[in-house]
């Protein structure tokens, strides 16, 4: 498999873009359909997408919930500078709050930048103190997303 980094960059050509175009936006879209639309055979398209996975440009196939139907109409970005000798800790308690969907480990002032959505604002500060004798926090509420994650092709 060629999903290793340090191999040649994939390169894809039109058909290849529009087929992830599609997939992107409903991963659930018949062969028949993606082929259809990039006026190709059925087979053509099964083999090109198992060529897509393979190289590791298709990584997976996605659901995408939407967290307001959920009842969590509160989306917050914690950023976070570690207390000395507290790395691994800190990793720990991350990754044990339910509430954080995304945590990225970060150059800069701060070390980690992670999201996470509330289902009301007083949610937020057990989640934040159970963060405090670990790390020093500064948070921001998400008023709204002029552009969500987007198609990196």
């Amino acid at each position: 498999m060629r999903n290793n980094l340090k191999k040649e960059e994939s390169q894809l050509d039109g058909i290849d873009a529009r087929l992830i175009e599609l997939l992107y936006d409903n991963a659930r879209t018949p062969v028949t359909e993606l082929a259809r639309a990039v006026g190709m055979t059925a087979p053509s398209v099964n083999e090109r997408l198992k060529r897509l996975e393979e190289s590791g440009v298709i990584s997976g196939y996605r659901v995408e919930v939407n967290p307001l139907v959920l009842g969590y109409s509160l989306m917050a970005i914690v950023r976070m500078r570690q207390l000395p000798g507290k790395m691994k800790a800190l990793e720990a308690q991350i990754d044990s709050i339910a509430e954080i969907v995304e945590c990225d480990k970060v150059t800069g002032d701060d070390c980690y930048i992670a999201r996470l959505y509330l289902k009301d604002i007083s949610q937020l500060d057990p989640i934040l103190d159970s963060i405090s004798e670990l790390a020093d926090t500064n948070t921001a509420i998400v008023k709204s997303t002029p552009v969500t994650r987007r198609l990196l092709i």
